[in-house]
């Protein structure tokens, strides 16, 4: 199969879309069939809160046309809460709901704490090792003690992405560990602390430069990429996946 971009927002559940992204007057329960309108993959946000009933995961299913994706974050309790430990049944239950989206689901989002270290090691390398091979999967760390070589080998060895993220004042690592790239343009809460997603509200044009000519070259190289937008990034992540998609399909 031959490479391709996805690019989408990090969920699609904000009112403040509504007139700004979504038609005016648009209810909430319609608003991922509007998404689907205008963008073919998502980062479903609501799975860090914990594992979806697998009626709504039927339902989004059915939303969305047959070319649509969907990737997901892991639920907390695995990735934050026990940090992967003893967090097997947990994981079983994710993936199952999840395998209800059959071929429209991608990449699944291990992210990580900064209290998860790179002295736990030996605990992320025993997990990866036991998760099933049907699905793919990314992982994002906040931890840049992590960013090492034996660390890429890890991701590589098991056909894991390493999530390109730009967070805080994590170093900006360009590294592809397996035959696709997740990318994350997260931003900082602080700058937007409302939930007013409704405009651009910060200019980040030399970020989207730089990302943009990134996801051009991984593209160029054979690999598939996956980027995705939070609202805190700019302020309405709609608009920033437009501006990103202009500097790469150019």
């Amino acid at each position: 199969m031959s490479a391709e971009i996805f690019l989408g927002t990090q969920g699609w559940a904000y009112k403040s879309w509504v007139g700004s992204f979504y038609p005016a007057g648009t209810p909430s329960g319609n608003f991922l069939a509007e998404y689907a309108q205008r963008f073919a993959v998502i980062e479903i946000d609501s799975t860090y809160y914990g594992t979806p009933r697998a009626h709504s995961v039927e339902q989004w299913r059915a939303a969305v046309p047959a070319d649509f994706r969907f990737t997901a974050k892991f639920p907390q309790t695995i990735t934050h809460a026990k940090m992967l430990t003893d967090a097997e049944r947990e994981t079983q239950e994710f993936l199952a709901v999840m395998a209800l989206l059959g071929d429209k689901l991608g990449p699944l989002l291990l992210q990580f704490p900064s209290t998860f270290k790179a002295a736990q090691s030996a605990t992320l390398a025993r997990y990866l090792a036991g998760l099933p091979t049907q699905f793919r999967y990314a992982v994002e760390v906040r931890d840049r003690a992590w960013l090492r070589e034996p660390f890429f080998d890890l991701l590589a060895q098991h056909r894991v992405a390493y999530a390109l993220s730009d967070y805080g004042d994590l170093p900006r690592v360009a590294r592809a560990t397996t035959d696709f790239a997740y990318v994350r343009l997260l931003g900082n809460r602080q700058q937007i602390a409302d939930a007013q997603f409704d405009r651009v509200r910060l200019n980040r044009d030399a970020d989207l430069e730089r990302w943009g000519k990134l996801i051009r070259e991984l593209h160029a190289q054979g690999v598939t990429v996956w980027g995705f937008v939070n609202n805190h990034y700019q302020g309405h992540s709609p608009a920033t996946v437009r501006a990103l998609r202009e500097r790469i399909f150019v």
